[in-house]
């Protein structure tokens, strides 16, 4: 895996907004991981955790606090000239959560997806640019007709298919999709989920992929980071992660997941987290975690834990896995 071609490399990443004289938000808080070339990199966690925040200032649709975000080996937030951003615009896009607010009412869903081929001039004339779109239509599972009509006459899935279209029109090579598929019936999210997969083998893209769903997650994901409170909990491969989860964090996210096995169901443990998601605005000390977790000791007040790799390829901030502080957890199963 650590042999393929990185095409994102985000380093200590930090998103805050200032909310008055004395409160900052922190809504992302230093998160750092890679991106390979081809793969889809899988972001979950619960609502409110900065996964969005985090997808969009990887977009530069906000300012970094401080941090990289490198892609091909430029930072991102270093670029300034207008040629610039309008070269880094073409080779990343997004996909948004809601497709009833994210396509413009007053435009044909024909001049929807011609926006970005006319902002950076990839076609020369009228018919070119007819031809793309029909094309693009038709990869998305959509008719060419479709191009006439307005998004109000067009179904939740539909209209995320334009989305997808519009994503693709100037051929990019990293796509943000920012929980495409939660405004979307059940019926539907597979549907689209499928198409992502068929348009990533098809067009060579790379995926970040932001949900809260972990079943659909996993469905979709080469490898995922689980986030809390604005940090990195784990990362690991999609199987691992699901098979072997090392934070309580995500011990307790994946039990919550209902299995299609009657027998396995009735007798597995679930995880119970108690309390709420803590204010970002002001964060627990040492572990974010700590204040909900069923394992915590003393150490995870006064201790940040380190992100580490406790075994290739699987990342970890949890006290539980460094060596320094085994003894602090007689009674948690390592």
């Amino acid at each position: 895996m650590d042999n393929r071609e990185k095409l994102l490399e985000i380093k200590d990443l930090k998103k805050h907004f200032k909310i008055d004289r004395s409160n900052v938000l922190k809504a992302v808080d230093g998160i750092s991981f890679d991106i390979f070339k081809g793969e889809t990199f899988g972001l979950v966690g619960e609502s409110g955790c900065g996964k969005s925040t985090a997808g969009r200032t990887i977009m530069r649709l906000y300012e970094a606090t401080a941090g990289e975000v490198n892609f091909h080996g430029e930072n991102v937030h270093a670029k300034k000239s207008k040629k610039e951003l309008k070269q880094f615009n073409q080779r990343m896009q997004m996909i948004f959560q809601d497709p009833y607010a994210s396509l413009n009412p007053r435009m044909t869903v024909k001049d929807i997806i011609a926006e970005g081929i006319d902002i950076h001039g990839l076609v020369n004339t009228k018919k070119e640019r007819t031809e793309r779109v029909n094309q693009l239509l038709e990869t998305v599972g959509l008719n060419t007709e479709h191009g006439n009509r307005y998004p109000h006459e067009f179904s939740g899935g539909q209209r995320q298919r334009i989305g997808i279209a519009r994503a693709l029109a100037v051929n990019p090579d990293f796509i943000v999709a920012d929980e495409p598929i939660s405004a979307l019936d059940v019926s539907i999210q597979a549907q689209v989920v499928n198409l992502l997969k068929r348009l990533q083998k098809e067009h060579g893209l790379t995926y970040l992929f932001i949900a809260h769903d972990l079943s659909m997650v996993k469905h979709i994901s080469d490898r995922v980071g689980v986030m809390y409170l604005g940090s990195m909990a784990e990362i690991a491969t999609s199987d691992e992660l699901y098979a072997e989860p090392l934070h309580p964090y995500t011990q307790a996210l994946l039990s919550a997941i209902p299995l299609a096995d009657p027998e396995v169901e009735r007798s597995r443990e679930r995880i119970i987290v108690e309390g709420d998601v803590p204010s970002p605005i002001n964060p627990p000390s040492g572990c974010r975690f700590r204040t909900r977790c069923p394992f915590a000791t003393d150490i995870c007040a006064q201790a940040v834990p380190e992100f580490k790799e406790h075994k290739k390829g699987h990342w970890v901030a949890c006290h539980l896995y460094d060596e320094k502080y085994k003894d602090n957890f007689p009674a948690a199963q390592k």
